[in-house]
């Protein structure tokens, strides 16, 4: 069983007042690749992960945490 990550990725980007134009254009990904992370239905690569934590002045995990056990 796969369990998907809970993404906080939409919250902190609309903080920061981007679009997901912009944010995919300063981390270098699609509009679409940021809006299918924001929708659970793509998890992006590690690499990627601390790229829009670098860009948001945030941590990995205040972007996707796991889901509780059980």
């Amino acid at each position: 069983m796969t369990a998907r990550l809970i993404v906080h990725l939409k919250a902190h980007r609309t903080k920061a007042g981007l679009t997901q134009a912009e944010l995919a254009d300063a981390v270098g990904v699609s509009r679409k690749t940021v809006n299918t992370i924001e929708n659970g239905i793509f998890t992006p690569s590690t690499y990627l992960a601390l790229c829009l934590a670098d860009e948001l002045e945030v941590s990995v995990h205040d972007l996707f945490e796991l889901p509780p056990d059980g």
